[in-house]
């Protein structure tokens, strides 16, 4: 019976979010992207909650901020959310607007290089800006970015959701043994991995992040490390317009999974504060490393 109701929950939530992504393609796309932004920030940000997850990270680790610089950030993070979401099923008209991004810093001609050169490169990046900005621009001068995803709870969510990530390069790689070992037989092929590094992973050493302890994974470090290939910091940057300009950076120096980990923390780090609307800041990224709130111990959080 609990599964019955379950699928029934999930195909009906499905629906709501097919039709609403559908009736949202209807519109010209800057209109659907301010629709779907606006959306975000004024309905679902407080009825999830996200607002006041968004203020409690903002306090956590950039308490100096005024009250309104903070609810300018609150808003930015919300409605750059639902721009991204309506970015990843907007396919073509967002591959183009990917395609003509303006390519900066020293990683490119690296990347580059390994392409020609038919060695693999782990392109690091986070939760901020729209890093299928940075897929869609290696696959327009085709340079494909392989990326391990986590299967979504909702099997039918799931399965649009992988098809419309796939419009931006593949393959995809589902989390778990058999996806990890195909990523890795990519990765020594000579393919390209894009790795988000940002998610708090229990259990996993703590390093310092935008000044305060955060669970985060050694793996991009210890695979650059293990199969000889750049670990190079990516990032696709929202600009005013709506366009989005890609952020290469030097390639992590080969040192120690130790110290190649906390310099990809740094990165990020300075993205966000040069950009603070552009992080998703609704994780709870500080979780578990001590720096837990009354309120998060009583919610179990």
């Amino acid at each position: 019976m609990s599964t019955s109701k379950n699928d029934f929950g999930y195909k009906l939530s499905d629906a709501i979010i097919r039709g609403f992504l559908s009736m949202m393609r209807t519109l010209p796309y800057e209109t659907r992207m301010n629709t779907v932004g606006w959306l975000a920030d004024h309905v679902i940000a407080p009825l999830s909650g996200n607002r006041r997850r968004i203020r409690a990270n903002l306090d956590l680790v950039m308490p100096e901020l005024s009250k309104s610089q903070r609810e300018e950030i609150v808003h930015q993070a919300a409605h750059s959310m639902g721009r991204m979401l309506m970015e990843t099923y907007s396919g073509q008209e967002f591959q183009e607007r990917a395609a003509a991004a303006p390519v900066n810093g020293p990683g490119n001609a690296v990347i580059e290089q390994a392409h020609k050169d038919g060695k693999g490169v782990l392109l690091v990046t986070g939760h901020f800006g729209n890093y299928l900005a940075v897929r869609g621009s290696f696959l327009s001068r085709g340079m494909p970015i392989g990326v391990l995803y986590k299967r979504m709870s909702n099997p039918y969510f799931n399965e649009h959701y992988v098809a419309a990530m796939a419009d931006f390069g593949e393959p995809m790689f589902e989390r778990g043994r058999r996806g990890m070992s195909s990523m890795l037989k990519h990765l020594r092929g000579g393919g390209f991995v894009g790795i988000v590094h940002d998610q708090r992973i229990n259990g996993a050493p703590i390093y310092d992040f935008m000044g305060k302890p955060a669970r985060t994974a050694e793996s991009a470090a210890e695979l650059a490390l293990k199969y000889g290939v750049d670990l190079v910091p990516c990032y696709g940057i929202r600009q005013p317009d709506g366009s989005f300009v890609i952020e290469t950076e030097a390639p992590i120096p080969h040192t120690n999974a130790q110290e190649m980990t906390q310099l990809l923390n740094d990165s990020l780090e300075a993205q966000v504060r040069k950009h603070p609307g552009q992080w998703m800041w609704t994780h709870n990224r500080w979780r578990g490393a001590g720096n837990d709130t009354a309120e998060d111990r009583a919610r179990g959080l």
